[in-house]
């Protein structure tokens, strides 16, 4: 197939933020104005601590995101370390970034 010309595409809107995780461990980024659809969200998480870390979307939309983080502090028990019962992560940065999908 033999095309000629070239095609333009439209830049995809992004939203860039951070936030920080209350007692629970949630936060919650709004999008103002709205995505016409659900977007496409990523994340990570700044912390000191040499913990375990995970993060899930618990909540998504076209017009907000929100994330759960968990810590697995390091217990040391004869000499050996293993991860304890995962544990809110209140207080801990998360950065999120969300793109319109396409």
């Amino acid at each position: 197939m033999s095309t000629s010309g070239s095609f333009v595409q439209a830049p995809r809107r992004m939203v860039a933020a951070k936030g920080v995780t209350d007692a629970s461990g949630n936060v919650t980024f709004a999008f103002t104005p709205a995505f016409a659809t659900v977007p496409v969200v990523v994340n990570a998480v700044e912390t000191a601590t040499t913990d375990g870390t995970e993060t899930r979307i618990t909540a998504l939309s076209a017009s907000s995101v929100t994330f759960n983080a968990r810590r697995s502090p390091a217990v040391t028990i004869l000499s050996i370390s293993v991860l304890s019962a995962p544990q809110p992560a209140a207080g801990f940065t998360i950065h999120a970034v969300a793109i319109e999908a396409g």
